[in-house]
């Protein structure tokens, strides 16, 4: 049965794998952006504790396109187990270190996807991926914007207050 629905669509099982991996990288993003947001709220980092939630939505509307893209396209999506995310952070900077690396780690595994396209002749999947190429060249600018406000205004005294309600406004002119 496996090999007559395979018949029924144009997309490789390599890359269906592929991205069903990817699905389950933007659903642990969602997840680790949502324990981000929470170590802020506790922490009385209101509005970058908002800005982490939007980015926690952000993920998994990221993830239910993949998804869909799938189904779409006649393949199998799968909804991704997700493990336990780290809650604690040593220091509200290191909130924001944390994500932009991860999403430094996002921008790879989706390049690696665009390359795998390629390598398939899987130019829809190539054509869908560059949206998310583009995304991450914004995901990454806001990451490195909010690490930049510490240097930028520093931590001392009212400091944190300060870049906590920056962090707030980041991405918001959009």
């Amino acid at each position: 049965m496996k090999d007559l629905v395979r018949l029924r669509t144009s997309l490789k099982e390599e890359i269906e794998n592929a991205l069903n991996a990817q699905i389950k990288m933007e659903a642990e993003a969602s997840a680790k952006y949502l324990s981000m947001a929470s170590w802020c709220e506790r922490n009385g980092y209101i509005k970058s504790a908002e800005y982490l939630y939007k980015q926690s939505d952000e993920e998994r509307t990221h993830m239910l396109k993949i998804f869909h893209y799938i189904a779409s396209a006649g393949g199998t999506a799968i909804s991704p187990e997700v493990g336990m995310p780290k809650v604690e952070w040593g220091t509200f900077q290191e909130i924001f270190e944390d994500a932009l690396q991860s999403e430094i780690n996002v921008t790879h595994a989706i390049n690696r996807l665009v390359t795998k396209s390629r390598n398939a002749e899987d130019y829809a999947t190539e054509n869908f991926l560059q949206w998310f190429v583009n995304e991450q060249v914004e995901e990454e600018a806001n990451a490195r914007r909010a690490i930049e406000l510490f240097d930028v205004i520093g931590k001392d005294g009212t400091g944190l207050f300060v870049i906590d309600k920056e962090i707030g406004k980041i991405g918001s002119a959009e």
